[in-house]
C-alpha cells in the first residue's frame, strides 16, 4: 500500500486533492504487487471548477478481485502492466501537472498481518478498514476511491463539487452509457436528480442473474436511467468510518458488499454521470485493443499524446532508440530500444526492445525488458540458456503480446497459424486469449518454434 499526501490546497486557488494512495491485493500465488510509490493524484489537467480547501483522500487500488489480465498478472498488479510503450496502467488514473510539492510525502504500507487480525488484505473494502487509522492525522473530509487499471481521463474536481453540492453521503462514478457486458462494478438506476434507486450486481455463480439493491428514499419521479458503474466512489469520511467499522465490519468488497448496503440502509448515494472514454481491461482482448488504438491517429481511444492533458510517468533515464536499417509504420517506440534490419507496422514497442535482423512485427505489444543484455557468442548465458533477451533473427510476430524479458529464437513463427481462440500452454510460455497469443514474463521459446 502506498500513501502519498499532497500539501492541502491554498484556499484562495482552485487547489489540488488530497492523496491516500494505495496498491492492495489478496495475498495469492497469482498477484504480486510491484507498483513504485510513484503515484500522483489527478486524473485530469487542473480544473477550473474551485473547490473548499479542504483535503480529499485519494485510494487507488491496484488489483480487481479476478485476475482478468492473468498471465500478464502473474507477476505484477494490474496497475503494474505497461502500457503504450512507456506507460503503466496506473499512470492513467494517478498522474498529476501539479504535482506533489515541496511538502506531500509518500508513505508505503504493504499489505500485512496484526494481533488483531492474523489474515491478509481481503478485498478494497477490508484494505480502507485496516488502514483508517493511516489518516487519523490528516484533515480530510472524503475518501476518493480509484481502480488503478482503467484507462480515462476524468476532472476528479468535477466530482467532488457534485458531490458537495448536493450534500450526498456517496457519489458513484457511472459511465455515459450502459455496457453490454458486466463491467464488475454493478448498473445503477439513476432518477432526474442524479439520485441512485436502485443497485444491481450480476451474480458470480449465475452470471445471468442480478442481485438488486432498492433505497429505502421514496422518489417521486418516475424517469429513471441505467447507467454502468465505474468502480469509483467518493464517500464522506464519517460515512466510510460507519459503514466500514459499525454497519459492514466484515465486508470486503465495495461493489458487492458496501455499496449496496449503504443503499439499503437509506444513504443518500448520487451518480456523476461521465460520458468521456472509459475502458475497464476487464480482458486481454481489452488490454490489447487499448494499445493498438495508441497507435492510430484518430481520436477513438485513450490518447496518450494531449498536450493539455499530458500523462505522467517515471523518468526512465534511458538513452535514446537506435534504429539501424528498420521499416517502421503506424507503431509507437519506446525509450532505449535497439531495432535492426526488421520490419514493425502497428506496434507497441516498450522500453528495451531489441529486434534483430530479418524480424517482422505486425499488430502486436512488445513489453520490452528490464535489463539490457549483450547477445551470446560461442555458449550459453548465465541463466544457461542460449537464447538472448529480444527478438531473435527472421522471426514473425503477428497479433501477440510479448510480456517482459522474453527470449523468441531465431526462425520462430508466432502467428497462431491453427486460429485457436482460447488455449493454455504456461509451460511452453504462452497462452492464448481470444485469439491473441500472449507470451509469459521471461518465456523462452526456442529457435523454429511455431506457435
Amino acid at each position: 500500500m502506498v500513501i502519498l499526501q499532497l500539501s492541502l490546497p491554498n484556499p484562495q486557488t482552485n487547489g489540488a486533492i488530497t492523496g491516500l494512495t494505495s496498491i492492495c491485493q489478496k495475498r495469492s500465488s497469482k498477484f504480486h504487487s510491484t507498483l513504485p510509490p510513484r503515484l500522483l493524484i489527478s486524473n485530469s489537467h487542473e480544473s477550473q471548477y474551485p473547490i473548499s480547501h479542504q483535503g480529499v483522500a485519494a485510494i487507488v487500488f491496484g488489483d480487481g478481485s479476478e485476475p482478468m489480465l492473468y498471465p500478464l498478472t502473474k507477476r505484477r498488479s494490474e496497475g503494474a502492466i505497461p502500457i503504450a510503450a512507456n506507460y503503466r496502467l496506473v499512470d492513467a488514473v494517478a498522474y498529476s501537472r501539479i504535482g506533489i510539492g515541496k511538502e506531500g510525502l509518500v508513505e508505503v504500507i504493504a499489505a500485512y498481518q496484526s494481533p488483531e487480525n492474523d489474515s491478509w488484505f481481503q478485498g478494497a473494502a477490508d484494505a480502507v478498514r485496516r488502514c483508517l487509522w493511516v489518516m487519523e492525522e490528516y484533515p480530510v473530509s472524503e475518501f476518493l476511491i480509484l481502480p488503478g487499471h482503467h484507462l480515462y481521463k476524468m476532472d476528479y474536481q468535477k466530482i467532488i463539487e457534485a458531490h458537495r453540492n448536493s450534500k450526498a453521503d456517496i457519489t458513484i462514478a457511472a459511465f455515459g452509457a450502459l455496457r453490454d457486458q458486466d463491467p464488475g462494478f454493478g448498473f445503477l438506476k439513476v432518477n432526474s436528480e442524479n439520485q441512485v434507486v436502485e443497485f444491481r450486481l450480476k451474480s458470480e455463480s449465475k452470471p445471468i442473474n442480478f442481485v438488486s439493491v432498492e433505497n429505502s428514499r421514496k422518489c417521486n419521479d418516475n424517469s429513471y436511467c441505467n447507467y454502468s458503474s465505474m468502480g469509483i466512489y467518493l464517500i464522506n469520511r464519517d460515512i466510510v468510518e460507519q459503514l466500514l467499522r459499525e454497519h459492514f465490519p466484515k465486508a470486503n468488497d465495495f461493489a458487492s458488499e458496501v455499496i449496496p448496503g449503504a443503499i439499503s440502509i437509506g444513504m443518500k448515494v448520487q451518480a456523476f454521470i461521465f460520458d468521456g472514454y472509459w475502458e475497464d481491461m476487464r480482458s486481454i482482448e481489452a488490454f490489447y485493443q487499448a494499445n493498438m488504438e495508441s497507435t492510430k491517429k484518430s481520436n477513438i481511444g485513450f490518447n496518450f499524446f494531449d498536450r493539455e492533458s499530458p500523462i505522467y510517468t517515471l523518468p526512465w533515464c534511458l538513452p535514446s532508440t537506435l534504429i539501424t536499417d528498420a521499416k517502421i509504420t503506424d507503431s509507437v517506440i519506446g525509450g532505449g530500444c535497439i531495432l535492426n534490419r526488421c520490419k514493425v507496422k502497428g506496434t507497441v514497442l516498450g522500453l528495451r526492445t531489441k529486434i534483430r535482423d530479418g524480424a517482422v512485427i505486425e499488430d502486436s505489444v512488445i513489453m520490452g525488458s528490464d535489463v539490457y543484455q549483450m547477445d551470446i557468442q560461442n555458449g550459453v548465458d548465465r541463466k544457461g540458456i542460449d537464447i538472448p533477451i529480444g527478438i531473435g533473427e527472421d522471426t514473425q510476430i503477428r497479433k501477440a503480446i510479448v510480456d517482459k524479458n522474453a527470449r523468441i529464437g531465431k526462425n520462430v513463427l508466432i502467428i497462431n497459424k491453427d486460429n485457436v481462440q482460447e488455449g493454455n500452454n504456461e509451460a511452453n510460455g504462452f497462452i492464448i486469449s481470444g485469439g491473441i497469443v500472449v507470451l509469459l514474463r521471461n518465456a523462452v521459446i526456442p529457435n523454429g518454434s511455431i506457435v
